[in-house]
């Protein structure tokens, strides 16, 4: 029985990656998300060591140097305290990523605990719950990201609370209505009969029929999150400087779009990329997922 439930997961799993293979978006997306992702763990882990591997130190000013148009020394260009922008970008890598799966991370777990107990007890509680919800999502994200950094102060953690908390009923919404469905499945019946403790169906038979849809909304919220950290940062709110951040690059360079476009270019760029990656990987993650779903 083991083998055969092993066998199933290879073959499903392989049916996944040859599906996204076969999409060359979806490819791409895949291919620089990990290229991010390595670049941020190797910077990351680099700096603990007290090893720069970048061309100059990302927060390090030189006046002397302020505005240099990219060439063949900096990349990127330099900004106006003379920062090496590629440095800074590739620095910035992450503060992006770890803020977006951060914050998806919480608004993941709280949003599908709370759509599971509200979708598997209905009632009053489920009424409550999605009302409560409905309450939080008549308001825009940003502003009440805004609002929640107004009240616990500026800084990385915050923004990553923020982000995580304004999402969580995007992800409420979705395990509910799963949970709905799976829940009318005959052995879900059928494991209530047999006296299964609401905890014990709710973990064993339902989260993991409810995966696909949370795992695609999952990739497509980091894309959301990056933007939402990078509004803040352009803000004011997020990352404080002297960290290099991509929003609060965006705004710094704000006041030289017309004399040194580039120093919006590069940080805009990678935001853009970023972003457009997540999204490919989403949508190819739902067609392979889910065949109904698949561009004929």
């Amino acid at each position: 029985m083991a083998e055969s439930t092993s066998a199933k997961r290879s073959s499903r799993l392989a049916d996944m990656w040859y599906s996204i293979y076969s999409n060359k978006a979806a490819l791409f997306g895949l291919g620089f998300i990990v290229f991010l992702i390595i670049t941020a763990l190797v910077v990351y882990f680099t700096q603990l060591l007290g090893i720069n591997i970048l061309p100059y130190d990302p927060n390090e000013t030189n006046m002397d140097k302020a505005f240099i148009a990219p060439c063949a020394e900096h990349w990127f260009g330099t900004d106006q305290l003379g920062r090496d922008i590629f440095s800074r970008v590739i620095d910035g890598t992450k503060i992006s990523l770890s803020v977006g799966v951060a914050a998806v991370a919480i608004s993941l777990s709280i949003g599908t605990i709370l759509g599971s107990i509200g979708g598997y007890f209905g009632g009053k509680l489920d009424n409550l719950i999605m009302r409560f919800m409905d309450v939080i999502l008549s308001v825009p994200s940003i502003l009440l990201a805004i609002a929640f950094m107004a009240a616990m102060g500026r800084g990385l953690d915050k923004a990553v609370l923020a982000i995580g908390l304004v999402s969580i009923p995007e992800y409420a919404r979705i395990a509910r209505s799963c949970v709905v469905s799976v829940k009318a499945n005959d052995y879900i019946q059928a494991a209530i009969v047999t006296g299964d403790s609401s905890a014990r169906i709710i973990l064993r038979h339902i989260l993991p029929n409810i995966t696909s849809p949370i795992v695609v909304r999952a990739t497509l919220g980091i894309s959301v999150a990056v933007l939402d950290t990078a509004a803040l940062g352009f803000l004011g709110l997020g990352v404080q400087p002297p960290f290099a951040e991509w929003g609060d690059m965006l705004a710094r360079s704000r006041s030289f779009i017309f004399s040194a476009p580039y120093t919006l270019i590069f940080p805009g760029l990678a935001i853009t990329l970023t972003v457009l990656a997540f999204n490919l990987l989403g949508d190819g993650l739902r067609d392979a997922l889910d065949p109904r779903s698949r561009r004929r």
